[in-house]
């Protein structure tokens, strides 16, 4: 692979500047793309899954390609099979088996069009996004992307701003970033572009329709292990996280979080304390602050700046991160600080609907909610993650190290072996679909929370077990109706 490509990631929000849309130039790259490659592409990038994954159906592609080979000086021979791409699903119901072949098109240009909620710059989230897209567009080359940012913090629409990327760069795909950059805009659109997919983050609501799909990443299985870590690593046994706003999303987060740490250490406390937006710096900074005051000595962040990990930095405590690896691919930090992070490969989300397009499958699935048990293979000198053939849809990563090497070698010795062995362990259990939080512990309400009108559901009371232990909840559970804090958890006011 081109070494240049190294440069990628820690250059990218920078350099990717000149490719935001003034939404009035066609992508360059368009069209240029001869159908053997693309066909190559597809195959070369449908992988299989971790062994023992419980979430994926049997899978099978097949291809015949055509092949031109120089016969002599000035003269081409050109030997062509049937060029078809199919992917065969086997679905078991009681006592049958159904199965359902389709046909990929060839020569199919795939161009995700990307309604950002917020900014690429300064951003783990919306910035992570964009870089899931340049790597899926260095990885196939039938694959490209535009973006268009700032559409909900500017206040603006994002049905035009879907339209625009469908009718000036072709986009068939329509990612929207935000929860409101999707909802209830893409319900609309969508219905206008019966043959373009839809996807939107889930928040809280995780309504769909055909052609509108909701998506979302298990970065909370991560979250657990960054908890074991963080309960190992206070000494003041006080561990904070401040919160953008209260939503679903970031329940299941922290609850994730606070497994991991009172599995490590039953002693320790966690504070949380709401910033009420996303993105808001000088808040974010404010709150990071009032929790450094209350003793908090290990500290994370559900919101989207810099100011969190600037003011571990500034008080010399212990910054756990999210969404990135900020360390490794933003260089906002260093290791000296930055105690362990996760890393989201949104390619590996984005690259699970792109299959399903490709296919031309009108149906596709109504939620998609990938996890560590979920990948795309990559080159072994590939420059993400140097020497892995595969890369997970979630998994620590820091200073582009990975797994238990995530681990800051500053805080290192500071934890015990025991933790660290466990840590691997559970890792290794969730990259095989064999082991998740939510299902080996039980759940229970603290009393705080919110409300969703539209399905009736109050907060539990506290006390409350809502999900016992050994239990896997459903995934429309996971991301629309984790509405509380867990007990044990402290709201600062």
């Amino acid at each position: 692979m081109n070494k240049d490509r190294r440069k990628l990631d820690g250059n990218a929000l920078s350099s990717l500047e000149g490719k935001k849309i003034s939404r009035r130039e066609a992508l360059s790259t368009a069209g240029k793309v001869a159908a053997t490659a693309v066909i190559a592409g597809v195959i070369a990038g449908v992988g299989g899954y971790f062994a023992g994954s419980a979430a994926a159906p049997p899978k099978v592609s097949t291809v015949t390609k055509t092949v031109t080979k120089t016969a002599a000086p000035g003269a081409t021979a050109t030997v062509t099979k049937t060029a078809t791409v199919t992917k065969t699903v086997t679905v078991t119901a009681p006592g049958a088996a159904t199965t359902v072949t389709k046909t990929v098109p060839v020569g199919k240009k795939v161009i995700m069009g990307m309604v950002l909620g917020g900014y690429t710059k300064g951003s783990t989230w919306d910035g992570r996004q964009v870089m899931a897209a340049e790597r899926l567009k260095k990885l196939f080359p039938w694959f490209d992307y535009a973006y268009d940012e700032g559409v909900v913090l500017k206040g603006r629409d994002p049905i035009s701003s879907a339209k625009d990327l469908i009718a000036v760069n072709k986009a068939n795909i329509i990612f929207g970033s935000w929860e409101p950059a999707a909802v209830p805009a893409f319900h609309k659109v969508s219905k206008e572009y019966p043959d373009v997919y839809f996807m939107g983050i889930v928040g809280s609501d995780v309504s769909s329709q055909r052609n509108f799909v909701r998506v979302f990443i298990r970065q909370y299985q991560a979250m657990y292990l960054e908890g074991l870590i963080a309960g190992a690593l206070t000494k003041t046994n006080k561990i904070g996280i401040t919160v953008g706003p209260a939503c679903v999303q970031n329940y299941r987060r922290m609850a994730a979080f606070y497994l991991g740490i009172k599995e490590a250490n039953p002693d320790a406390k966690l504070y949380i304390k709401y910033v009420g937006e996303w993105y808001d710096p000088p808040k974010e900074r404010e709150v990071s602050l009032a929790l450094v005051d209350l003793g908090v000595d290990v500290l994370t962040n559900y919101t989207d700046s810099v100011e969190p990990v600037k003011v571990c930095e500034a008080k010399k405590i212990w910054y756990v991160g999210k969404d990135a690896d900020i360390v490794g691919l933003y260089k906002w930090s260093t290791t000296d600080t930055v105690a362990v992070s996760f890393d989201t490969r949104w390619s590996v989300l984005f690259y699970e609907v792109i299959k399903e397009y490709l296919t031309g499958n009108r149906y596709p699935d109504r939620i998609y909610f990938v996890g560590m048990d979920r990948h795309i293979p990559l080159p072994k000198d590939n420059p993400w993650v140097p020497g892995e053939t595969i890369l997970p849809a979630v998994d620590l990563q820091n200073d582009l190290k990975i797994g238990v090497d995530a681990i800051s070698p500053k805080a290192r010795p500071e934890i015990s072996e025991d933790v660290i062995k466990l840590v691997d362990r559970r890792r290794r259990q969730m990259l095989a679909g064999a082991w998740d939080p939510f299902c080996e512990y039980e759940l229970v309400s603290s009393g705080e929370g919110i409300p969703i009108p539209e399905l009736k559901l109050e907060v539990p009371p506290k006390g409350k077990v809502v999900k016992p232990a050994g239990e896997m909840p459903a995934d429309e559970w996971l991301l629309g109706k984790l509405n509380f804090q867990l007990d044990g958890i402290i709201l600062v006011k």
